[in-house]
């Protein structure tokens, strides 16, 4: 009865099946390790902890960007480790750099009261300490998903703030549908959180995801899980 989550394997191939690419990342569970998985992936690449207590704590320098070859890979790995604890505790990965951007949060989750909601606000203190996060209900429309990324307080930030350039909304929108779309086609998933979800000028990138099942939440309605249409 307790919520699950898939593997990241599993979480990033039933996204895929819905239009959502996850960047992918390889364990770096030594330096070594971390050298052949940035040749994979091609430089430059990023360096990060996946563990659960680090994962969201920028503050401590727990990700390291724009490492361009194999010596600023193999001194970053060293600085972390030394800093922050084992391999095996933080749990590191590289990934592939994505273009610069603003980072956002997508989040679908079960509220026992309204049903599936859909979630959006900018990553880090904007949600997470003010709280600005918009929420519309399951399944949203383009025009719930237009609104949603325009109802946060912060959302200047994605139209060119202050001559910054305007990122590509037309592509958060599409996303917000898809995850719509994955929550209402398959009620026993109960949460999914795309974070954070870098939206670029052109086109957006998602570098972290989770997905959550569990039993589908009873109903006490006997039709579909459909808005009302006028």
């Amino acid at each position: 009865p307790r919520a699950v989550p898939l593997t990241d394997d599993a979480a990033r191939e039933l996204l895929g099946r819905y239009g959502i690419d996850v960047r992918p990342t390889l364990p770096a569970p030594g330096p070594d390790a971390a050298v052949a998985a940035a040749a994979r992936l091609g430089y430059p690449v990023a360096l990060k902890t996946t563990a659960p207590h680090l994962r969201h704590r920028p503050d401590l320098g727990a990700v390291r960007l724009d490492l361009a070859d194999e010596q600023e890979l193999r001194r970053s790995y060293r600085e972390l480790t030394e800093a922050l604890g084992q391999p095996e505790e933080l749990q590191l990965v590289v990934q592939a750099m994505a273009p610069r951007g603003v980072d956002t949060v997508v989040r679908a989750s079960i509220d026992a009261a309204a049903g599936a909601v859909l979630s959006f606000g900018l990553a880090g203190a904007a949600s997470e300490l003010l709280g600005d996060v918009a929420h519309r209900l399951v399944p949203a429309t383009d025009r719930d998903a237009a609104e949603l990324i325009r109802s946060i307080r912060t959302a200047p930030l994605l139209f060119g703030w202050r001559g910054s350039d305007p990122v590509d909304t037309a592509a958060l929108e599409q996303l917000l549908l898809r995850v719509s779309r994955l929550v209402d086609d398959h009620p026993e998933v109960v949460g999914i959180a795309l974070e954070p979800v870098v939206v670029a000028p052109q086109g957006l990138s998602v570098l972290g995801a989770t997905v959550r099942l569990a039993p589908p939440p009873a109903r006490d309605d006997l039709g579909p899980r459909r808005l009302p249409s006028y």
